[in-house]
């Protein structure tokens, strides 16, 4: 059977928002009278950020759903085209060469999506065949993933995913309410994309993906399509939660390989929060250094969302062993992939 190989990687980000900057000149006053607000939003592991709008220089907290629609395709499109074209280039592919382009978003939606759009910009072939993974949440780079490794293995031919979220664009009305702080003082804007090839004697394989959804716990993580944007739901039990699974997950993912925790040479582990981080770090006995990359991307570009966990490989570099990479999201979902020399 063909192996499906990780072979490129590109990123785009916007403007970089500092985090006390985005409290003192903005999200203070949004949250006046929200007790425990500074301490929760100056406490969330986030250094600086990027966002496509600017809360210091424009509030989009009242605009409407489409009004921030139209603005998505005004601002993806050109972060998921340098995204794509960094990572066509680091694998040393032309756009003619895709097969499969395959898109994962949940902060923007239009049709033509960005999919056809950037298909055309970039060049793809016409007979392109093209996948949109929408409103999947934090997760999503994992299934999609998934998705274009099997076309890879099945067609024999090349195939990209990209991962393109500006949350910046569902900034809330002001709430008491400390789930939107937490989500605020999180969530983050970035393009993030891969390039797989069939075979190829370089990168890393996919060689497993495993993912566990806790139904009885659906409640705890939402992400609702308002009249003023899509509004964040995020309970702090998530944690609690993710302790339950991950170990299991992990175990299964990688019994498969004949593997233990301890051959794993690079962990790509989502950074939902600095608590996410903590969980998986003690459930699965790592020290803090082997979730370092996941802190450093946490710190230096928030969450962001679906794309966040590719952020996180590229922050790893070219590691000589087994990769683990996991993300979770709504559901509650839990979704790791195998990562192994080609």
């Amino acid at each position: 059977m063909t192996a499906a190989v990780l072979t490129g990687a590109g990123a785009a980000l916007p403007t970089t928002l500092d985090q006390e900057a985005a409290w003192d000149g903005f999200f203070a006053e949004h949250y006046a009278g929200v007790r425990a607000a500074r301490r929760i939003f100056l406490g969330a592991g986030v250094r600086r950020r990027h966002a496509v709008a600017n809360p210091l220089d424009e509030d989009l907290s009242g605009w409407s759903t489409g009004a921030r629609m139209a603005r998505y395709i005004q601002e993806a499109l050109p972060l998921g085209k340098q995204a794509v074209a960094g990572a066509l280039d680091s694998a040393g592919l032309a756009p003619g060469d895709v097969g499969l382009f395959a898109v994962a978003t949940c902060t923007g939606y239009a049709t033509p999506g960005l999919d056809i759009r950037l298909a055309s910009d970039l060049g793809m072939p016409p007979g392109l065949q093209r996948l949109l993974v929408g409103h999947m949440g934090c997760y999503a780079a994992i299934p999609g993933l998934a998705a274009v490794g099997d076309f890879v293995t099945a067609r024999s031919r090349p195939a990209v995913l990209l991962c393109c979220e500006l949350t910046s664009l569902h900034v809330q009305p002001a709430q008491n309410d400390l789930e939107q702080v937490v989500a605020h003082a999180l969530f983050s804007d970035a393009a993030a994309a891969v390039v797989v090839e069939p075979g190829a004697g370089r990168g890393h394989r996919l060689a497993a993906i495993v993912a566990r959804t806790d139904a009885s716990t659906s409640d705890h993580m939402t992400w609702d399509v308002t009249d003023l944007g899509f509004r964040m739901g995020l309970s702090p039990r998530v944690p609690d939660v993710l302790s339950r699974h991950v170990g299991d997950v992990v175990d299964e993912l990688l019994a498969g390989a004949g593997l233990r925790v301890e051959d794993v040479a690079g962990w790509a582990v989502h950074p939902g929060g600095p608590r996410i981080i903590d969980v998986v770090r003690d459930e699965l006995g790592l020290a803090e250094e082997q979730v370092g990359a996941s802190r450093r991307v946490l710190a230096e570009h928030g969450n962001c969302s679906s794309a966040t966990v590719l952020l996180v490989l590229q922050e790893l570099g070219d590691v000589d062993g087994p990769i683990v990479a996991m993300a979770f999201g709504p559901g509650l979902t839990l979704y790791a992939a195998l990562l192994l020399p080609a």
